[in-house]
């Protein structure tokens, strides 16, 4: 697979990533010195993807955090609370984001002694959630080429790959490790409008790997199914409800119905880190609605719909849990009932 990193930290604490606006054409990478830098990294979408949205966002707060001069500890945990609030503005669906802003958040609350120990202590925490979610992926990519078969039609939306996490991807992840062992899948790609993630990333991502990629219009989806191409659908996840609602981008919940319709295999690649049990259903996940000039103008020479036409450009949608066949997190399989099996296989692993 591709090793290209697409979120680091430096040696002179400032936050390097991938602009991925520009892929494919393009490999830049962009030197992040501040909050607002992060903020507006991850709001144009230069960073993206659930995991790799936290680990920037750790990263950057830890960036932000080392710019400040302080005498106390608790200067320094007023100064953290601001920069929380703030980051958590960019992005409001994906899960992560909150999630790995409030492991720092414990580390700056618990630690005591010098200054410069409590920042170290979040640099370490920060650099944690990087290791950890390279792992997670691995697990995740293990478990799902379980489901799998040897030569496999697999159908992909948006991008779950190694840019959008810090290695190996979540949904793209048994992609990778099945063409290290010669599983000679065959994988159609969703282009993913409006930013088409689909035909920019993945299908990018996987040419980098030698894996047989063919690229779709997202309506094209169910012809493909009709016609026998596809085995399983494989899809990433942004935020996952606590009876098993899963958000992704928008598109994905299509897939699902479709796929439940010609009865083919409907899986979602989710770290554990995506679940929010004060979700209780897909109901209650916020759903982040983005500029329509996505839909009219963005990736064209010049504007492709009526001046001032009216738009609606929801980023996410929702896919109900009874069209899931299965949720794979790092630590293994879960099936429906979600609700309780959710629960269940975190309690036991």
């Amino acid at each position: 697979m591709s090793t290209i990193q697409s979120v680091k930290l430096t040696s002179e604490d400032t936050l390097v990533i991938l602009d991925q606006t520009l892929l494919p054409g393009e490999i830049v990478y962009r030197t992040l010195t501040t909050q607002e830098d992060v903020w507006q990294a991850i709001v144009a979408l230069q960073v993206r993807g659930a995991p790799a949205i936290g680990i920037a966002a750790a990263y950057g707060a830890y960036v932000e955090l080392v710019r400040h001069p302080y005498v106390t500890v608790a200067e320094l945990r007023h100064t953290f609370a601001n920069v929380k609030a703030y980051l958590l503005s960019s992005r409001p669906t994906a899960v992560n984001l909150a999630w790995a802003l409030e492991r720092l958040e414990k580390i700056v609350q618990q630690s005591w002694g010098r200054v410069e120990d409590v920042l170290q202590a979040v640099r370490e925490e920060a650099e944690a959630i990087r290791t950890e979610d390279a792992q997670v992926c691995e697990a995740i990519g293990r478990h799902t080429l379980t489901l799998l078969k040897k030569e496999d039609g697999i159908l992909t939306h948006c991008n779950a790959g190694g840019i959008a996490t810090a290695k190996y991807g979540t949904a793209l992840a048994p992609l990778f490790l099945g063409n290290e062992q010669n599983y000679s899948f065959r994988v159609y790609a969703d282009e993913t409008r409006p930013l088409l993630q689909g035909a920019r990333l993945t299908a990018w991502e996987l040419q980098q790997a030698n894996i047989d990629v063919t690229l779709i219009c997202d309506n094209m989806a169910s012809i493909v199914m009709q016609q026998g191409k596809i085995n399983a659908v494989l899809v990433g996840c942004d935020r996952v409800a606590a009876n098993g609602d899963t958000a992704n981008k928008i598109g994905t919940s299509g897939l699902a119905i479709l796929a439940n319709h010609y009865g083919i295999p409907f899986y979602v690649c989710a770290p554990t880190s995506t679940i929010d049990w004060s979700c209780r259903t897909g109901a209650d996940i916020e759903i982040e609605e983005r500029s329509g000039i996505e839909i009219t103008d963005s990736w064209y020479e010049q504007p492709m719909a009526p001046p001032a036409v009216k738009t609606y450009n929801p980023a996410f949608d929702v896919t109900d849990n009874a069209l899931i066949t299965a949720i794979i997190t790092e630590h293994g399989i879960v099936r429906p009932a979600y609700k309780e099996n959710l629960a269940g296989h975190l309690q036991v692993t």
